[in-house]
């Protein structure tokens, strides 16, 4: 049986009694008696019973030793100081407190896109410390700051796997989720929880291939505005639109998006009744995207309609060309755990230039935009309009109290 390091303590303590006042030939039986009953490494056995109980002088002081107390080992250094969590802090800020899986395979791009920018300069220890900190360390560093930020009133819609079952409307391709062009649409509700009268709606396109999302904000949810939204969206699309998956909304389900749809050889679908998780690409991004970035109030006032579309000009540039997303890759059930397996995160941006199936020329014309663009600029002027939408929303909470 293994003695406890409290019984073994005794042992040396009544042991090397013994062991000083013996002679050699005995010093050698005790022990080996001490060996087999603590089942200590010899040398190490022997410098316990020379040393334990030893008076000596240091620094003019008589200093007790006691072998059988453990060696701290020296405290080490952090290794990622202030100036590392700094500067890491100051680039999470900038892409939106993304979490470390989704930062660390960016990071050296940011930190090169800032510095192009002269929006920041790093020294070259914080440099290389950056480069090569890893997502765990990354939550872990900023798990205070993430608490601070965390946003209130989150929604509970969750993604999941995407069910082809749809009821097909009109199909002119074959659907296919590697190919971009393929697209979820939903509309996003900015009521307050008041649905009475007309507000604001958020048309929500997002391209199931490469997570690319465009967001159009319409007065309300009449067709007519909903179509032209759609319009406005298939203009900016850095790709042809091949395919359109909705819900069964009335807003989605009519004879215009119908014919327009035939007219330019678009595959229309739609989900089932009552089933989020057919449209789960699109849910998402209601949250990620659209409620991250203006909340949960009432806006249904022309300006707050100028003021939306003016901020969502500025998150599609954002959102497409910084903001990395992880893709699902296998998801299995083991009992009662559920185990998932994503992909490397990278940027909409990214996944579109990996792809084969867009033309060139397109990639072109990401590749020069791209060029042009500023994160920290960008996200300084989401959120100046993101102030300005709350400024307007609280005046006309006063003109109403009034």
């Amino acid at each position: 049986m293994r003695l406890t390091m409290k019984e073994r303590k005794s042992v040396v303590g009544v042991t090397a009694r013994r062991y000083r006042a013996a002679r050699k030939k005995q010093k050698n039986e005790i022990l080996g008696e001490f060996i087999q009953t603590t089942g200590y490494n010899r040398c190490y056995a022997s410098y316990l019973l020379r040393n334990h109980g030893r008076v000596m002088v240091l620094h003019g002081q008589s200093v007790r030793l006691d072998a059988t107390k453990s060696r701290r080992r020296p405290k080490r250094g952090k290794y990622y100081d202030r100036d590392v969590y700094t500067a890491l802090r100051r680039i999470w800020v900038i892409m939106d407190c993304i979490c470390g899986k989704r930062l660390k395979p960016v990071l050296g791009e940011i930190i090169s896109k800032l510095e192009e920018h002269n929006e920041a300069r790093f020294r070259a220890v914080v440099r290389r410390k950056l480069l090569r900190i890893s997502a765990a360390t990354i939550d872990r560093m900023l798990a205070g700051d993430r608490k601070r930020f965390e946003l209130k009133g989150r929604s509970h819609t969750k993604p999941g796997t995407l069910l082809k079952h749809q009821i097909p409307i009109r199909t002119f391709a074959d659907w296919n989720e590697k190919r971009p062009g393929f697209t979820e649409i939903d509309l996003v509700g900015h009521e307050c929880g008041n649905p009475r009268g007309d507000f604001i709606q958020t048309l929500d396109a997002t391209d199931v291939c490469s997570g690319w999302t465009e967001t159009e904000a319409v007065i309300n949810k009449a067709q007519v505005h909903v179509f032209a939204g759609l319009k406005a969206i298939k203009a900016r699309l850095p790709f042809p639109l091949l395919g359109i998956d909705s819900d069964n909304g009335s807003e989605f389900i009519n004879n215009q998006l119908y014919w327009f749809c035939c007219e330019n050889k678009i595959t229309f679908t739609r989900g089932r009744s009552s089933r989020k998780n057919d449209n789960c690409y699109v849910e998402q991004k209601n949250y990620s995207v659209v409620r991250r970035a203006v909340g949960y109030a009432r806006y249904d006032t022309d300006e707050e309609l100028a003021t939306l579309n003016a901020l969502y000009r500025r998150l599609r540039l954002y959102t497409n060309y910084f903001q990395p997303v992880m893709k699902l890759l296998e998801r299995r059930r083991e009992g009662s755990k559920v185990y998932k397996k994503h992909d490397e995160a990278k940027t909409p941006y990214a996944r579109l230039l990996e792809n084969p199936d867009l033309e060139q020329p397109r990639k072109e014309e990401l590749r020069r935009e791209y060029a042009t663009l500023n994160p920290a600029q960008l996200k300084r002027e989401i959120t100046k309009l993101q102030d300005k939408l709350l400024a307007i929303n609280r005046r006309k909470k006063r003109e109403d109290f009034v």
